[in-house]
């Protein structure tokens, strides 16, 4: 069974960390097939993830994000490559830089309200 570990600080509010494990665990359903559910804390949010083959947490807090996974035999052998994808995917979550949808969804909500306001 090979296991992956990431440990991700973070300099974000509580409340927008959550957010970020939130849109993890949308991504995690939609593009890897997992069954997610989500157990809220005081001091932290743990997202577990399962689907055949693969089983773990992500934890958030105030200070960082910690994911930890098991692999079953089959997917093990792609542990490298699944790693990589979580680490890119969980990156861009907690990236500055807003993304191009997001970008383009307010951008398109601000000029609705200039149109409304006309």
């Amino acid at each position: 069974m090979s296991r992956i570990h990431i440990h991700r600080p973070h300099h974000l509010e509580f409340a927008a960390a959550r957010k970020v494990a939130w849109k993890w665990a949308e991504q995690a359903e939609k593009e890897f097939d997992m069954e997610c559910s989500y157990a809220e804390g005081q001091d932290g949010d743990e997202v577990y993830f399962k689907r055949s083959g693969a089983s773990g947490v992500l934890r958030v807090d105030g200070s960082h994000f910690e994911l930890e996974a098991k692999l079953g035999i089959l997917l093990g052998a792609f542990k490298d490559r699944i790693e990589a994808e979580i680490v890119k995917n969980l990156d861009a979550l907690l990236s500055d830089k807003p993304s191009r949808k997001l970008a383009k969804a307010t951008a398109k909500k601000a000029s609705g309200k200039k149109k409304k306001a006309a």
